[in-house]
């Protein structure tokens, strides 16, 4: 079976449709109480470390999360004062999954173009595993 529409065409599809965040806008909202930054990334990838107080809600599990009807769901994305910055490791899944989300019904996401590869290339705030361990005690 060919592909009809490949993953290049649904990410601009989604980048056109959503609201994207330079790092060094996603930057400034850093300690924000009514912002929270979200790594999409698979757990495997957290070895490389995160945004600094970034929450973890696997791509997989994401609108399992997010759903008030779901068993999975999760109540800090019921907060709907609060805005939501998804991230990824390039800024594609993140594109899909803010689209995903708004297709939903969320008004309050966004993402960051270029994810966390850009993220550490412009020298923005970085956590380990073991630091974040840390911090939450």
């Amino acid at each position: 079976m060919p592909i009809t529409k490949g993953f290049r065409a649904l990410v601009d599809e989604a980048m056109a449709q959503v609201k994207t965040y330079s790092v060094e806008e996603a930057r400034a909202k850093l300690g924000d109480p009514a912002v929270q930054l979200v790594d999409i990334r698979d757990v495997r990838e957290l070895t490389a470390g995160t945004v600094l107080g970034a929450y973890h809600a696997p791509r997989g599990m994401l609108e399992f999360w997010v759903d008030p009807e779901s068993p999975y769901h999760k109540p800090l994305f019921a907060d709907e004062g609060r805005e939501f910055i998804l991230f990824c490791g390039a800024g594609w899944r993140s594109a899909l999954a803010a689209k995903t989300l708004q297709d939903m019904g969320m008004r309050n996401v966004a993402h960051i173009d270029g994810g966390y590869a850009e993220w550490v290339k412009q020298g923005a705030p970085t956590e380990t595993l073991e630091e974040r361990k840390a911090r939450k005690g």
